[in-house]
């Protein structure tokens, strides 16, 4: 089993998706999503609906770690999910883009 390559505090690492994400954090969502092969849109419209949300949210961060083969727990992702949207947003996000597409971020 792995960890993820970015620390769910590390949102700081790519100050461009960390201000996107607070601003617009549907289009991360649906971004996130998309990754996972499911419908951008529809994803980032669970927005509006948070219980439906954040099933969508579990489901879609447990995808990501099932994928990357990383270390952790329904119950961990939603309490993730759940207590730090914006920062699990960001974290998935890192994941699923790798670091050759990560833009400024630090190194």
């Amino acid at each position: 089993m792995s960890m993820w390559r970015a620390s769910l505090l590390g949102c700081f690492d790519d100050f461009g998706l960390c201000i996107v994400t607070y601003i617009i954090p549907c289009y991360t969502f649906g971004r996130n999503a998309e990754a996972m092969g499911e419908s951008c849109c529809v994803c980032a419209l669970t927005y509006a609906f948070p219980i439906i949300h954040l099933v969508a949210a579990v489901n879609i961060r447990g995808r990501i770690r099932q994928e990357k083969n990383i270390e952790g727990t329904m119950c961990g992702d939603l309490l993730t999910v759940l207590f730090c949207p914006f920062c699990a947003l960001v974290q998935e996000a890192q994941e699923v883009r790798g670091p050759a597409l990560l833009g400024m971020a630090r190194e």
